[in-house]
């Protein structure tokens, strides 16, 4: 398979972000595997956007550099992990679609982990705390000159923090509740 087919087997225009190939290989995995997808040809159309994506995650870097770095990215592909990635791909179609999402390479397609969710919410407090106590500083020790620091400056940055505490808030929530459905499943099914 060439660059192109790969990228339109996820649906995706030639040159996306790590992020957008993840998001469209979750949907697609979801869409095609056998476990889900009843259809006779489910299965190949499985082991091709998992072909594709685990292609196009490894060799990200590579490819948006040079002609002579794709063409050795491509050949090296061909002889060593394509064939790898084939039997990885089958043995994920034959597994149930709830054992699938919770292989590791599956998992690597969250954008969003607990880790990331953690430093999102220290970075948004840091910016509150240091918003707050930097103006209340300036306040109390003004610039020679400069009778008030700018309140619009302090109250752009609070906001920025407070939004940015909310939307983690938000996607905190979300994988949490992921979490929790998750492993009631896991737990359902070996039950």
């Amino acid at each position: 398979m060439t660059l192109t087919e790969y990228y339109e087997i996820l649906g995706l225009p030639v040159n996306s972000s790590v992020e957008d190939i993840k998001k469209a290989y979750r949907r697609k995995a979801r869409l095609y595997h056998p476990d889900i997808n009843p259809s006779p040809e489910a299965k190949d159309l499985f082991i091709g956007v998992t072909e594709a994506y685990d292609f196009l995650i490894t060799n990200h870097d590579t490819l948006n550099t040079d002609d002579q770095a794709y063409k050795q990215a491509m050949e090296d592909w061909r002889k060593y992990r394509q064939d790898r990635s084939h039997k990885r791909a089958k043995a994920y179609a034959r597994t149930s679609y709830s054992s699938f999402k919770n292989t590791k390479f599956y998992k690597t397609t969250r954008i969003f982990d607990g880790t990331t969710l953690v430093i999102c919410f220290i970075t948004s407090i840091m910016i509150i705390v240091y918003t707050i106590s930097g103006y209340t500083y300036r306040l109390k020790n003004p610039y020679p000159g400069d009778d008030k620091p700018s309140i619009v400056a302090f109250l752009g940055l609070l906001l920025v923090g407070l939004i940015f505490f909310a939307v983690t808030f938000i996607f905190f929530r979300a994988y949490l509740e992921t979490s929790r459905k998750n492993r009631k499943k896991s737990e359902t099914h070996k039950d």
